[in-house]
């Protein structure tokens, strides 16, 4: 590995999985659809095997996305296991979408993937 995630060494214990989603994806801004999708990523994530950090995060490819409707944000944050994400703004709803563009290598089936924070959105996955 060229870039492996320093959270995993430190973390031993933390896990973070991803398969593709067997769901089909919709995300819904203000009743728009934003993003529709067969194709995407389920991110779990847990401190132990008991200990679940938050629900399923999917992970939606950009062709998926009404790109035109987001607007790229200064606002950056790291994570030690996922590596530094870049942010999207919709609407009035500030940083509402991140992105891994350069996951640690642990993580690249998010490469360039987009998420969406579930208390901006309505995110349906059947």
């Amino acid at each position: 590995m060229n870039n492996p995630a320093p959270g995993f060494k430190k973390y031993p214990k933390h896990s973070v999985t991803t398969e593709p989603a067997k769901e089909h994806v919709r995300v819904l801004f203000k009743g728009e659809v934003i993003a529709d999708s067969k194709d995407a990523v389920a991110l779990h994530e847990s401190m132990s095997s008991d200990h679940v950090v938050g629900p399923v995060v999917y992970y939606v490819p950009r062709k998926d996305v009404k790109m035109d409707r987001l607007v790229r944000s200064s606002h950056k944050t790291h994570c030690p296991f996922k590596g530094d994400a870049s942010y999207f703004s919709i609407g009035d709803e500030k940083d509402a979408v991140w992105s891994y563009e350069q996951p640690y290598d642990e993580l690249m089936p998010i490469r360039e993937l987009l998420a969406f924070y579930p208390d901006k959105f309505s995110i349906e996955a059947r």
